[in-house]
């Protein structure tokens, strides 16, 4: 495709039958331009179609543009390694600060601190109230200011808060900072499936949200790995380590984040003019709207009454009830396999991240390849989880291996949720419903969280 292409079509008046994007409609398509100079309507144009029609793309021109096969397919190469890595990384680096108090208990951290069991369950399920909280303001500024921005800021300040967890002494100074990690942590995953419907059609984005995710796993066993060699350490309290040197890498994060995450399309920086508009024409064919900072409440209120959307929210809110307890005593409960030797736990969960990576990258890959069957995947790969806790609870306990195996299994249940969380994204027109939707499934997500935790009571001593 030649970069000079655009110059050779005439600017064209949009015809009505243009207007693909459902929050870009106009009551009089051919006073659009004259609208436009005298400001009367861009506010509730798409910031897409603004882009458009400020360089004089039409909507025929972008219609010959996605004829262009080679064109794409090179397109989509570029914004793979130009944005994924970032999402990837961050995710990684969440999922291991995350997890960064479950491996500090594993180590010292009741005795220094002389938190209990149950204070260690409040701890795991704090940080949920925090991202509840948090979770709608931070999704209204990721739309109303520059999303790359936002998230960076985001990223540095909690990579902060993780390394203050350091110098905590008692529950209670460990209690307000994972509340504000929470808070912090809130916009990561909305604001990574907004960007991953924004810049991959309908059929990649499963498969791409299952990438970033996929690093969930490859953070437990990075963790794993790097927590095993601090667990050498002598001399300084290893729990106080595992937070500092958690916070110090996300802060450097952060701050890559900063120069690197684009926004959105028509202000990324790495992608020419006419790539941004065969980027906004691929994006287009989704029909669910581009991007739009302006907030409209008629929106808010359509997902708030959307079946839908409320069936995505009860499903959410049970996976994550077993995410609640899983994510956070799992370390524990490899603890009791590995007759309470702090490095042979953390060695020992380092194959659950590896099962991971394989049930989150192949059940969205799946999904991608077949139209149609989502639903059905998300159902199917709860099967592994139900049979992996089920021998958890009836295996005998002298049967370590087949225990360990068990606890590799149960982990499958996060690729349904990928492909729940995908869903608003994928399924729903109109950028505030959009958001808004995602942030309802994500309110289910907290609670689910909140709740999972306290599945695991002191008194049945959630170490096998």
């Amino acid at each position: 495709m030649s970069p000079t292409m655009k110059e050779n079509v005439p600017h064209q008046t949009p015809r009505a039958d243009d207007m693909s994007i459902k929050e870009k409609s106009l009551a009089n398509p051919e006073t659009t331009e004259m609208d436009l100079k005298a400001g009367e309507v861009i506010e509730d144009l798409d910031a897409a179609e603004i882009f458009l029609r400020e360089n004089n793309f039409s909507h025929s021109y972008l219609h010959e543009l996605l004829q262009d096969e080679a064109a794409c397919k090179k397109l989509v190469r570029k914004v793979n390694w130009t944005l994924m890595p970032l999402l990837c990384g961050t995710y990684l680096l969440q999922y291991i600060d995350k997890q960064a108090l479950s491996y500090a208990a594993v180590f010292d951290l009741f005795k220094s601190t002389k938190t209990t069991s149950d204070e260690y369950a409040w701890l795991t399920s704090i940080f949920y109230f925090g991202y509840l909280v948090s979770e709608w303001p931070s999704s209204y500024l990721a739309q109303h200011f520059p999303t790359g921005k936002v998230l960076s800021y985001f990223v540095i300040t909690w990579g902060a808060v993780l390394m203050l967890m350091a110098a905590c002494s008692n529950f209670t100074g460990l209690a307000v900072c994972r509340f504000i990690l929470g808070c912090l942590e809130a916009p990561i995953t909305p604001c990574f499936m907004m960007l991953v419907g924004m810049w991959f059609t309908r059929k990649e984005q499963p498969s791409r949200a299952g990438i970033f995710y996929c690093f969930n796993g490859v953070g437990s066993m990075v963790g794993g790995i790097l927590f095993y060699g601090v667990g050498q350490l002598k001399g300084f309290p290893v729990w106080r380590v595992i937070f500092l040197l958690c916070g110090g890498l996300t802060i450097v994060w952060g701050i890559a984040l900063f120069f690197l995450l684009p926004s959105n399309i028509m202000t990324a920086k790495f992608f020419s003019t006419e790539e941004k508009a065969l980027l906004i024409a691929r994006s287009q064919t989704n029909r669910t709207g581009v991007y739009n900072p302006k907030i409209k409440f008629s929106q808010v209120k359509e997902a708030l009454m959307d079946p839908q959307i409320w069936i995505l929210f009860l499903f959410v809110l049970c996976n994550e009830g077993i995410n609640g307890g899983f994510a956070n005593f799992g370390k524990l409960i490899v603890k009791g396999i590995a007759h309470g030797d702090a490095l042979k736990t953390t060695a020992y969960g380092i194959p659950s991240g590896a099962f991971q990576v394989f049930f989150v990258f192949t059940g969205p890959f799946v999904a991608s390849k077949f139209k149609n069957i989502r639903t059905y995947i998300t159902a199917l790969y709860l099967l592994p989880t139900i049979i992996g806790t089920s021998l958890v609870w009836k295996l005998p306990r002298h049967n370590s291996n087949g225990l360990l195996v068990s606890y590799y299994l149960i982990g499958s249940f996060v690729a349904s949720l990928v492909l729940a969380l995908q869903m608003p994204a994928n399924n729903v027109a109109g950028y505030t419903k959009r958001v808004t939707a995602t942030a309802f499934v994500f309110l289910a997500y907290c609670i689910g969280n909140i709740c999972g935790p306290h599945a695991f009571l002191a008194h049945e001593a959630p170490v096998l």
